[in-house]
């Protein structure tokens, strides 16, 4: 297995928050509703890991270094993992597992529409993640797994919604996602290593 230290940096991260907020949950450090915290936080880490997930071709094409693929699909996984986690929180500390509220819910706060398009466009890359599938969909599996690019829309559609009345933190969130895809870009993606193979040629 290729990089196994990078691969246990990011499994022990991806664990540890879930655990810490855990912990701060039982040590009532997280306020008069902690499910409704622990939801929130699991929401926001799913997003960042996916930012960061998306951030892995970039980087690599800007460092040359493979690491950053190889690492790719783990942190897809844990993205997914944070969504999981944070509709379970939803479903038990929000509605209590009442199916009926549920349906009051969709009518009041359709940005859980949102939310659930986004997690089943997640749970189909998750589910065919594997070489298995990469091998047995072939030229469909990369255009499949394109689909990110709309979960993340949906991701920070579903943000938005939720915090509209300050829209700071979700600008930031915005911003980086939308630099990730500017450096998808063909054009773009070729002009950067270049302007900064150039700065560094001017420095040295």
């Amino acid at each position: 297995m290729r990089y196994p230290w990078f691969r246990l940096a990011i499994f022990i991260v991806g664990c540890a928050f879930p655990l810490w907020w855990l912990y701060e949950a039982a040590m009532n450090l997280l306020g008069p509703d902690p499910g409704k915290i622990l939801m929130d936080r699991l929401g926001l880490g799913a997003l960042i890991f996916l930012l960061i997930t998306l951030s892995m071709t970039p980087l690599q094409k800007l460092t040359g270094w493979s690491g950053w693929i190889v690492v790719r699909r783990q942190l897809g996984l844990w993205c997914f993992a944070y969504i999981v986690l944070h509709i379970l929180c939803y479903l038990f500390f929000i509605l209590g597992l009442d199916w009926g509220q549920f349906a009051v819910e969709l009518r009041k706060r359709p940005y859980i529409i949102v939310g659930a398009l986004g997690f089943v466009g997640l749970l189909a890359l998750a589910v065919t993640s594997n070489r298995n599938s990469q091998r047995r969909l072939g030229a469909r599996w990369k255009k499949l797994h394109k689909l990110v690019y709309v979960i993340l829309g949906l991701g920070l559609l579903h943000f938005l919604w939720i915090v509209r009345s300050d829209l700071r933190e979700w600008a930031i969130y915005a911003g980086i996602g939308g630099l990730l895809m500017m450096l998808r870009i063909p054009a773009v993606a070729r002009r950067v290593p270049r302007i900064l193979g150039r700065r560094g040629r001017v420095a040295s």
